[in-house]
């Protein structure tokens, strides 16, 4: 997901995988299957991190993440949830068509963009550009005219596998033909492509946001997402793409940003287990229902235009005498509209817009939702004898050892030692978010140790006694100075420093250059007559270990039992390994790991890393409101939610509250009781909708659209 101009190389795949080859073309105005116009709704899902069909769907779209399957140069890795085949041979299978992103360059909020830091490492290589050692990526205006020299050079290396399917460029002006270039963004309704025989598409519909550590939760209205497409195919779109529509998981280490969460979240219509996101999910489904029925006169219909003014227009596509589609559309961020159309008054609320598939009766308006709103719960879970909760665990320890030195030398393995600072990733070669520092000092009257660093989080330790408080970048500045009180001895004292990284930049020209980790200058500090002495040990030599100690010997693998302590266990204290067992929870619902307990780290679920967590770093206390308006642009200061709390806590499903519902000025008096009466207690109901069987209600509505929202709490009862 960009938010600049970026080029993404994109194959649109729309293939029987490797089976039976489908005859896919364009022309102006959209994508061709057998020579047939087609409306096209496409979601985001990516294998990695992952029921689309069920929506209204017909493609899937995902990044190949090459990251994931080259972790060493020439070794690739395609098992378990990296299996591409599969998840294209799974598309295939329930009837629905492949669009890759070939990338490699993906963004995808990924660590590192989705290259590997060795590819970094090799000699002359430089990103994203003209360059005879790399020919792959992403071209901004940073990259000049050697930038503008590779988009050339994609486009004939692209059009040379002559694999018949069509070839995209996200958010590429310039992209030669036949290349088609598209469209990423909030609202992409008034884009168009650089040529008149390539069809509008849009790549990157974003649904919501994603998550940063130390940040409120953003959210996007099913109502704005509803607009936005309705709006998109009302001026001739024909193929947009939700990103993203499957949330996922970042599992791992495979976050990027920095700081972006474990959780992909996205307020997308699907929720990381595939729990359906209400109402956005269904209100989206409605839409997909509606405009893939009117696809004929979407895609082959002439079309009228009618500017009503403040904002107002209706769209009319016609073919033949008895099939049109008609699209009102209120622009207006304040003010609901009144428009008379063959004869009929309709009312069109602000910021909508409402469809009419016939002359006169409006089906769909973007503003009115008639699905049904849920929200995740969470709740205690017992083992299985039913009577245990699991909150009562029995915890096991072990402290990480301290890096120590040695005549000099560091103790064990030494990745590395240089008379001068190395960038983190270099050293690591991404292999572990862990790297030591470490030096030493024989002259005792420093009392202050001064530094600088790329970030993220620093330790540092003098003779095995950590110095000062936790320091971590804050608020989107990654890079700081840290100073701590320091007390040498006499002799030889060991200072070392253990940096950790929360992801590797995943945006940006040139952001193989932004080193990480400490990058100096490191000083130690004296006050003597009041002047301020300072001696710079940037260049002392510097010993380098990667990893920790538990990482290497793999303290998180279920087959390592010895070592560990089940007495005293440690609180409030950093470096400190816990592991605990508890039988798997009863029925199919999925688990979450609740870390509130915990501060920063990393956690294992039966040897597999399931991510970073980080929930000591709470969110500002300020910005959240109890409403949201979903009239007007989208902006990250709209409808947020989680201020002064962790950005994530748990880990495993998503995390809700009931009460998102409040009563109307329209209530009709009766429906509680009514409703009561005939619903609770049993596995469904049925009600009729009306002031008839409801009561009247307090305002004034127009003759059958009548609206009902009901909050239910629901749990599921196991038989014994």
């Amino acid at each position: 997901m960009t938010t600049q101009l970026a080029l993404l190389l994109l194959s649109l795949t729309l293939v029987n995988f490797a089976i039976n080859t489908l005859e896919v073309s364009y022309d102006s105005r959209a994508i061709t299957i057998y020579g047939k116009r087609k409306v096209l709704f496409s979601s985001s899902i990516h294998y990695p991190r992952s029921s689309s069909k069920e929506g209204g769907l017909d493609v899937i779209e995902t990044y190949v993440f090459w990251n994931a399957h080259e972790p060493q140069p020439r070794r690739y890795d395609f098992p378990g949830n990296l299996d591409l085949v599969k998840f294209i041979k799974t598309i295939e299978k329930e009837g629905l068509y492949a669009m890759l992103r070939i990338g490699p360059y993906v963004c995808a909020e990924w660590n590192y963009e989705g290259f590997r830091v060795w590819l970094h490492n090799m000699p002359n290589m430089e990103f994203r550009t003209n360059n005879t050692a790399y020919m792959y990526g992403n071209i901004m205006s940073e990259y000049g005219e050697n930038g503008k020299q590779y988009v050339q050079w994609c486009a004939q290396l692209a059009e040379s596998y002559k694999i018949g399917v069509p070839w995209v460029m996200c958010q590429q002006s310039d992209a030669p033909d036949p290349i088609i270039n598209t469209c990423n963004g909030w609202y992409c309704d008034q884009f168009s492509p650089n040529s008149k025989i390539k069809p509008k598409m849009w790549t990157e519909n974003w649904t919501g946001w994603f998550k940063n550590w130390g940040g409120p939760i953003l959210h996007r209205t099913a109502r704005d997402v509803a607009y936005v497409v309705a709006r998109f195919l009302q001026y001739g779109g024909t193929f947009q793409n939700y990103y993203m529509y499957h949330r996922g998981t970042n599992f791992g280490r495979t976050s990027g940003g920095p700081y972006i969460t474990t959780s992909y979240d996205y307020d997308a219509p699907l929720d990381e287990y595939v729990n359906k996101n209400q109402p956005k999910w269904g209100h989206l489904k409605l839409l997909h229902e509606l405009l893939k029925s009117m696809e004929d006169v979407l895609t082959q219909g002439t079309t009228n235009h009618t500017d009503y003014g403040n904002l107002l227009t209706l769209i009319l596509c016609s073919l033949l005498l008895d099939l049109f589609a008609c699209f009102i559309g209120n622009a207006n961020s304040s003010n609901d509209a009144t428009i008379m159309f063959q004869s009929t008054q309709y009312i069109v609320p602000a910021w909508s817009v409402s469809i009419l598939p016939s002359w006169v009766n409006e089906v769909y308006n973007t503003a009115k939702i008639n699905a049904q709103t849920s929200i995740m719960v969470m709740k205690d879970s017992k083992s299985d004898n039913e009577e245990e909760p699991h909150s009562t665990l029995n915890w096991q320890w072990m402290h990480e050892p301290h890096v120590q030195l040695k005549d000099g030398q560091v103790l064990g393995l030494v990745s590395r030692k240089a008379a001068q600072l190395l960038d983190q990733k270099v050293v690591t070669n991404d292999t572990s978010d862990y790297l030591w520092y470490i030096t030493s000092e024989s002259d005792c009257i420093w009392s202050k140790l001064r530094l600088s660093t790329n970030g993220h989080v620093l330790h540092v330790f003098v003779n095995g006694a950590q110095a000062g408080e936790l320091p971590y970048g804050q608020n989107g500045k990654y890079s700081f100075t840290y100073e701590a009180k320091i007390k040498l001895k006499k002799g030889t004292n060991e200072i070392s420093r253990l940096s950790g990284t929360d992801g590797l930049p995943n945006y940006g020209a040139h952001f193989s250059n932004v080193s990480v980790g400490v990058c100096g200058p490191v000083q130690l500090v004296t006050l003597q007559n009041n002047t301020e002495v300072v001696k710079d040990i940037t260049n002392n030599t510097w010993n380098y270990k990667v990893g920790l100690h538990g990482e290497i010997v793999k303290l998180y693998s279920p087959e390592n039992n010895n070592g560990w302590n089940t007495n005293g266990l440690p609180t409030n204290r950093v470096f400190v390994w816990y592991k605990t067992l508890f039988k798997s929870p009863k029925g199919t619902d999925p688990v979450v790991v609740d870390l509130r307990g915990l501060k920063k780290g990393q956690a294992w679920v039966n040897g597999n890393n399931i991510g970073r967590y980080w929930t000591s770093y709470l969110a500002n206390e300020n910005g959240c409101t109890s409403t949201c308006n979903y009239r007007g642009p989208y902006s990250s200061d709209k409808c947020i939610t989680k201020c002064g709390r962790p950005t994530q806590r748990c880990f495993g499903v998503p995390e809700g509250e009931c009460g998102s519902f409040k009563k109307s000025q329209c209530e009709s008096p009766n429906a509680l009781s009514i409703l009561s009466k005939s619903c609770l207690g049993k596995q469904s109901c049925s009600v009729q909708v009306s002031q008839r069987m409801l009561g009247p209600t307090r305002c004034r509505v127009p003759q059958n659209q009548n609206k009902l929202a009901i909050e239910a709490v629901c749990e599921s009862i196991a038989k014994k």
